[in-house]
């Protein structure tokens, strides 16, 4: 490859031209990141950078080292708060076997250029040093991923559960009439002639043309209610099964997640369903708690000792139980979300008593922020109100000023070593800063797949500067929080 791409250079100006812009640019921005970092240094600011988890299946990366990653699969996130549907980002998972042979290399080499430009940085999705979220390159969203690496069921293990395995039935979609209506309500007949194969009475299997989710989403190129409908249905059919075959292991099976919420298994007897409760429970909160541990502290400390930067982790979403000793052994803090409450029981984080070693927000990337969110579920905004802003009466319609600016005191005032907030949080505690609509301020919708990084600032930071009652508000704030 490298030799062809020289080759081509060699042979064609235009080529040449475009690679030698591409060195000069990516040269600029070294030398203008040093000098950014060396003024904030001696102001006294730090600056924190961020690693993402994957690389595209497209990138540099993937062309120059491709033993290094599965390039036939993709990777994203199981179901939890912000898709019922799991999320599907389209990157190649990590061929750990084989970075594991010249000690993470490639890991320290990207984390040593970080260094040259921040102080601490942010490990995206920590949890994929655990274990990491594969998904078929034939799904278009997440339910028929699986963890890897993972412990997959034998036959012999699913038996010992008291489940009957009948693999074609649990391993493919089970499609029966009777649910047909409720998925697709008045194109049920439609979908049945021209989608659907009968296999048995009341039972049908997807057509060769439509059997995987990445050959539905070609069959429909319309945004209209009713191809939205069907391809959405389609989708689901997709997921009815109750597990899902290993790549590497084809003879050992990983229960599909949240397959209890799926017509698959409905259908079951009772007896059936709590042998498959048993198995799930077993291989979703216990099956794996040291396996996964052993696999991130080999590769964790390697990597976080090749640079003298403070280390911050991503760790939402279905952790696993082994996660936060291994980060606290580390001295990785952790991210702390009010309305996010790592421990189920909880509606709300009590911010008086977080973890030192974390980070407290009050929203990311992919959340509303405060004004948005304060409009999406009335009785959660009103407990919120009443329990923890100790306010009484009837919440009102929208999260005014004076709330925002105490949501962000409490959060400046929490236990946690950084407090950081997103722009769009800070501008809510100012009428004149502020968006009209709440709406403009969300950065990334997980769930859609149509609707992320769409934000952009409606300030210049001229303006910002000028905004002098704004900027004296936040430095009052974070001095009476004794964060200065």
């Amino acid at each position: 490859n490298q030799q062809k791409l020289e080759q081509m250079a060699e042979s064609s100006p235009e080529i040449s031209h475009a690679i030698n812009k591409v060195f000069f640019t990516q040269f600029l921005l070294h030398t203008q990141l040093l000098e950014v970092r060396a003024y904030a240094n001696q102001q006294g600011v730090i600056l924190k950078g961020d690693i993402p988890i994957g690389i595209s299946h497209d990138s540099v990366e993937a062309w120059v080292d491709p033993h290094l990653f599965n390039l036939d699969t993709q990777t994203g996130a199981p179901p939890d708060d912000f898709s019922i549907s799991g999320q599907n980002w389209g990157f190649p998972t990590y061929n750990w076997k084989e970075m594991e042979k010249d000690d993470y290399q490639w890991w320290k080499k990207r984390f040593r250029k970080m260094a040259d430009y921040f102080d601490v940085y942010r490990i995206d999705h920590i949890l994929g040093f655990f274990r990491i979220w594969e998904i078929p390159m034939s799904s278009v969203q997440g339910l028929l991923g699986y963890f890897s690496p993972a412990l997959p069921f034998s036959t012999d293990e699913i038996a010992y559960f008291g489940l009957y395995f009948d693999e074609y039935r649990m391993t493919n979609p089970y499609i029966h009439e009777s649910f047909l209506y409720e998925i697709f309500g008045e194109y049920m007949q439609e979908v049945i002639g021209q989608f659907l194969r009968p296999i048995a009475w009341q039972r049908f299997e997807l057509n060769e043309n439509c059997n995987t989710q990445k050959k539905i989403k070609t069959l429909f190129v319309s945004d209209d209610a009713k191809s939205c409908c069907i391809r959405d249905g389609l989708y689901s059919l997709c997921n009815e099964t109750l597990f899902i075959r290993d790549k590497r292991e084809p003879h050992k099976y990983h229960p599909r997640i949240t397959a209890q919420y799926s017509f698959s298994y409905r259908h079951l007897d009772d007896n059936s369903k709590t042998a498959f409760n048993r198995l799930y429970d077993h291989f979703f909160y216990q099956r794996h708690t040291a396996f996964w541990q052993e696999e991130a502290m080999k590769k964790l400390p390697p990597l976080i000792s090749s640079t003298n930067m403070l280390v911050c982790g991503e760790d939402l979403g279905m952790v696993p139980e082994s996660v936060p000793a291994v980060m606290k052994e580390m001295q990785i803090l952790s991210l702390e979300i009010e309305r996010m409450p790592k421990r189920p029981e909880l509606q709300f984080n009590d911010l008086r008593y977080l973890p030192f070693l974390s980070v407290c927000t009050t929203s990311t990337h992919d959340m509303s922020p405060l004004r948005l969110w304060w409009k999406e579920d009335r009785w959660k905004t009103q407990r919120y109100y009443n329990e923890t802003l100790q306010r009484l009466g009837i919440a009102p319609e929208d999260c005014a000023t004076d709330i925002c600016r105490q949501i962000i005191g409490n959060h400046l005032n929490s236990l946690s070593m950084l407090a950081i907030f997103p722009l769009q949080d800070w501008l809510s505690t100012d009428d004149r800063l502020k968006r009209p609509d709440p709406a403009d301020e969300r950065i990334n919708v997980p769930a859609n797949p149509r609707h992320y990084w769409r934000y952009r600032m409606h300030l210049t930071i001229e303006q910002l500067i000028a905004s002098e009652e704004f900027n004296a508000n936040i430095k009052n704030m974070i001095v009476a929080s004794g964060r200065k």
